[in-house]
């Protein structure tokens, strides 16, 4: 047998914001009929097919909507489409990660106060879109530290959409610093998404071979896997286990497992059996 051990994050899979968003969607499907939501609830295509089979609808435009049961997805949406969504007078479940509305409401209060404001994060993410809908057009979205800025103000504060790298937050803080007279910062990154991203950094020190379990179309799961090759380990972002086939792994490998905040156990279990079935020798031989 082939010498090999697999080491799994401690918190990898569902973080807070994701599980109430799930079982605020499955309680919604005990009470009412013709259950929808606003875009994809979260950022994994096998858990939003799972749910799809239960019987939740997903639509993308406000004008899809019609008298159905409406549930806002972990990411939140736009102040405009919250409004639209209200004047349709149909129900309305908020699932919105808490820590995305306390991001949201500092937004609100920063610009209120006359701060130039900051966003670190993608400005096609649909956490960042609703965070710039409650701001004032002077806010501006940075994606890279390394990016020119050119800012008017002299009084300038910085927050982040929740999936971002500390590291990366601190320093475009430091760029800022450099370039106001006053800089207000407010912390906004999860920190659930902080402990995966330092287990993801501790793993990839550790072991010859990353697996980052997650949807394609997650940004914190993107990250852990930005994070892995960091620490020049060899990684794949996988979304499930039909994508692990015996080329990947050699004899006596250490194996590292982190999975993103949308990730569902099942599927992180899956990965580790599959990966379990090529620690052995006679199957990497194949």
């Amino acid at each position: 047998m082939t010498k090999c051990s697999i080491e799994i994050s401690e918190h990898s899979g569902f973080c807070f914001g994701v599980e109430r968003a799930i079982q605020m969607a499955l309680q919604a499907l005990k009470e009412y009929e013709n259950v929808v939501t606003l875009g994809p609830i979260i950022h994994n295509p096998q858990m939003v097919q799972y749910l799809q089979k239960k019987g939740l609808g997903c639509v993308n435009s406000i004008e899809e909507i019609t008298d159905q049961v409406v549930i806002i997805r972990s990411h939140g949406i736009t102040n405009e489409n919250y409004k639209k969504l209200q004047e349709k007078n149909v129900i309305i479940i908020d699932a919105t990660c808490p820590i995305v509305k306390k991001a949201q409401n500092f937004a609100k209060k920063l610009t209120a106060k006359d701060y130039q404001l900051v966003i670190l994060g993608e400005k096609a993410h649909p956490e960042v879109e609703a965070l710039l809908s409650y701001v004032d057009d002077k806010s501006i979205v940075v994606d890279n530290p390394n990016e020119k800025l050119e800012l008017d103000d002299m009084k300038i504060a910085l927050i982040a959409q929740t999936t971002q790298s500390e590291e990366t937050f601190e320093l475009l803080g430091f760029k800022l610093l450099k370039m106001c007279r006053e800089l207000h910062v407010v912390k906004t990154i999860c920190n659930a998404t902080k402990l995966r991203q330092e287990e993801t950094r501790m793993i990839a020190k550790k072991v010859d071979i990353m697996f980052i379990v997650g949807g394609k179309n997650s940004a914190n799961t993107t990250r852990l896997a930005e994070i892995a090759r960091q620490e020049r380990c060899e990684s794949f972002h996988i979304e499930t286990a039909d994508e692990i086939h015996n080329k990947m792994f050699r004899s006596n490998q250490k194996v590292g497992i982190c999975a993103g905040a949308s990730t569902p156990a099942w599927i992180i279990n899956n990965v580790k059996n599959k990966i379990n079935k090529y620690l052995c020798e006679d199957n990497l031989n194949v």
